[in-house]
């Protein structure tokens, strides 16, 4: 057998080429993870050719192991493949650049005219598209996760969990990788891989499939990656705190999404549960209504959906904002939050991507993320649950039973026009199949339109 050939330790593309690359991606990521990952697929494995199929793969394999926004990772890891540790950076950081700054815009647009009886009703519009997108989300991540008796349990017992028990999010990821790992003991079939696409035809790409990094994984690098890396997440947490105090919002808020960043497991439908939970009930930095329209505004701007915690950030702060200014305060709580959300990405990638790079198919790892890719079916079930109650009823209340504790809505507080315009939505959605920025216009459009209403 000869040995795999490795990359050389240059620029495997120009870096200017590959730098206008990652820019036209990054304004092309709508739709999630789904829609993030298959632009990149489209544009670096079909049309470029820079990588090929099974490497793309291997590499997204990974993504889908670590906490965080998954597509994100993939774009930093390829980004390293091609042109080394800046390769990674420009990649990971356009990636998400277009969406900060628009999401940024937007969040101060919601707080100066958010009274306004017009954006009350868009969003009111909105709200019911955000209902019926993470609903087809649930039935895409469920159709292609779901391949096994044994996964359904997994999944059904999560939403269960999260529904009926208040379980913690990150007790529910941990149970669902022993799981997995237990169930792929007893029935190793529910963990068959699909097979992988082979040659199309086309041109070589420029990684091939068995090419391996030139990068030696050794204590030394790792250790050098790992300092570097939690000196810059964790070095601006610091100086907001000796700056603001340890018990302002804005330590707070860095601490928080620093320990959101680790547990984000399944993108990011999948942990919006547990923030929208924390953020409205622990912290109240905003309504349970406004944490559908951050979602909402993540939606129709590009970038990971995790980025609506900037949204939930820059509310928080504006609403105390210590000693700064109110605009002030919500500027840096949300520059923040951004930080330490993403900054953790670029650490896993860089301490990780050596050792993956000569790590072939792992079945312990393998059943571990199978059993919290089900359990994420679960998950988004939880949060559609959420987003129901608060979109189509004003009022709920907490339900105890010995362990099971559950919000219940209030019926006498139905919602006819969120009811009405969220069956629209899902005729968009599920017959029509209109594509998502679609849905959210048609349904910004009829939220204005009931102003006309008497």
């Amino acid at each position: 057998m000869t040995n795999p050939q490795k990359l050389p330790p240059v620029d495997v593309v120009p870096f200017g080429q590959a730098v206008r690359a990652w820019f036209g991606i990054s304004l092309q990521t709508f739709g999630g993870p789904a829609g993030q990952i298959a632009v990149m697929q489209r544009t670096l494995v079909e049309e470029r050719r820079w990588i090929g199929q099974q490497r793309f793969n291997h590499a997204l394999n990974y993504c889908m192991l670590l906490p965080g926004p998954e597509a994100q990772q993939l774009a930093i890891y390829v980004g390293w493949l091609l042109n080394g540790t800046r390769g990674g950076l420009v990649a990971g950081t356009l990636f998400v650049l277009p969406g900060m700054v628009a999401l940024l815009a937007l969040s101060a647009v919601y707080v100066l005219w958010q009274d306004t009886s017009l954006v009350t009703a868009v969003f009111a519009g909105i709200a019911p598209a955000v209902l019926a997108i993470v609903a087809q989300a649930v039935i895409r991540v469920a159709r292609r996760s779901l391949t096994h008796p044994a996964l359904i349990v997994i999944a059904v017992a999560a939403f269960a969990a999260l529904a009926l028990f208040a379980v913690p999010f990150p007790v529910v990821v941990a149970a669902a990788a022993a799981a997995g790992w237990c169930v792929h003991r007893l029935a190793p079939r529910a963990f068959t891989p699909g097979a992988g696409h082979g040659g199309d035809g086309g041109p070589a790409p420029l990684i091939s499939d068995d090419a391996l990094h030139h990068a030696t994984p050794s204590l030394r690098s790792a250790g050098r990656i790992l300092a570097v890396g939690l000196a810059a997440w964790w070095l601006p947490v610091a100086a907001v705190a000796l700056l603001t105090g340890t018990g302002s919002v804005f330590t707070t808020q860095g601490l928080f999404f620093s320990g959101t960043a680790l547990v984000t497991f399944g993108g990011a439908y999948a942990v919006l549960a547990f923030v929208a939970q924390q953020a409205v009930q622990t912290y109240a930095w905003l309504t349970p209504a406004e944490m559908v329209r951050g979602l909402a505004l993540a939606e129709t701007t590009p970038g990971p959906l995790i980025m609506v915690v900037q949204f939930v950030a820059f509310l928080g702060a504006y609403r105390d904002p210590g000693a700064l200014t109110p605009w002030a305060g919500a500027v840096l709580g949300a520059l923040l939050t951004t930080w330490v959300t993403f900054v953790p990405c670029f650490l896993f990638i860089f301490l990780g991507a050596p050792h993956v790079e000569r790590l072939r198919h792992n079945t312990a790892i393998s059943a571990a993320l199978t059993g919290i890719t089900a359990a994420v079916v679960g998950v988004i079930a939880n949060l559609a649950l959420y987003f129901a109650q608060h979109t189509l009823f004003t009022a709920t209340r907490v339900w105890t039973w010995g362990p099971l504790h559950a919000q219940i809505p209030q019926p006498a507080t139905l919602n006819p026009l969120a009811l009405a315009l969220t069956a629209a939505a899902l005729i968009m959605t599920f017959a029509l199949r209109w594509p998502l920025l679609r849905t959210l216009g048609a349904c910004a459009l009829l939220g204005a339109a009931s102003l006309l209403l008497p």
